[in-house]
């Protein structure tokens, strides 16, 4: 499972090197001028507020670790989500989990890696609605731990700056563990919007989810459309992904 980020990273914020309020104040003004061509990316950590089960559930064994691997649509008021969660054999919080008011449905799927890996159906937390009318997609894996949830972001000043007002709201003591900015066209890979809509189809479908959630033949069945135009598309849309994640680190806030 990813490791945490190394605190002498780029960018990153460790004991004494500053605060949240001074990183914010560096970002202000690393945006002077034109912002329109900028993607700021951030790490924050934040509490995950008590109306999400992830947080009660995580203080409560603050010991358990919990990666978010994916979301995918249910309907617009639900998600589904794989978890991977250390600790026991498949199965083994799922009761626990699936009685909190949020939780739709549980389902244990397997033991890997000293964990166990969960599919579990929720009532949408309001920054899913924030992302959704942002149009901006979740950067996954997200980390929770004893009650906080390492949350990775990139956006464009401005939205940049509504997902810090929303974290102000959640939580007013919430952490820029690290900051860097760069241009928009060095990190995001240039899809066509047909490949755009291709890769969130078979997102929503399952077929990035871990386990696979829907097999590369039923999901051309589903798209209507050939397995080979569907292999080498999907094909594309990775190698462009893999090489924007190659690309060099872009310079710290």
């Amino acid at each position: 499972m990813p490791a945490a980020a190394s605190p002498s990273a780029p960018g990153s914020l460790d004991p004494g090197s500053g605060t949240t309020d001074r990183r914010l104040r560096a970002l202000r003004a690393a945006a002077g001028g034109s912002t329109n061509d900028r993607l700021f990316l951030a790490t924050l950590r934040i509490h995950v507020p008590p109306t999400l089960w992830t947080g009660p559930f995580s203080r409560r064994h603050p010991a358990v670790r919990l990666e978010i691997l994916n979301q995918g649509v249910v309907t617009p008021e639900i998600s589904v989500s794989d978890y991977w969660i250390s600790g026991g054999p498949p199965g083994i919080w799922a009761s626990e989990i699936s009685a909190y008011p949020d939780v739709v449905k549980v389902d244990g799927l397997a033991e890997v890696g000293g964990g166990s890996l969960y599919r579990i159906a929720y009532r949408n937390p309001p920054i899913i609605y924030l992302y959704r009318r942002l149009r901006l997609p979740l950067q996954f894996p997200l980390w929770v731990e004893a009650g906080r949830i390492r949350w990775e972001v990139a956006a464009r000043y401005s939205e940049f700056q509504e997902i810090l007002e929303h974290a102000r709201e959640v939580d007013p003591e919430f952490e820029i563990v690290s900051i860097r900015r760069g241009p928009l066209r060095s990190h995001l890979p240039l899809l066509t919007d047909a490949q755009q809509r291709l890769l969130h189809e078979a997102m929503e479908a399952g077929y990035f989810a871990v386990p696979r959630g829907i097999t590369l033949t039923a999901l051309a069945r589903k798209l209507n459309r050939s397995k080979s135009a569907i292999s080498e598309s999907i094909a594309l849309i990775e190698k462009k992904l893999l090489e924007t994640a190659l690309r060099p680190a872009m310079v710290p806030v």
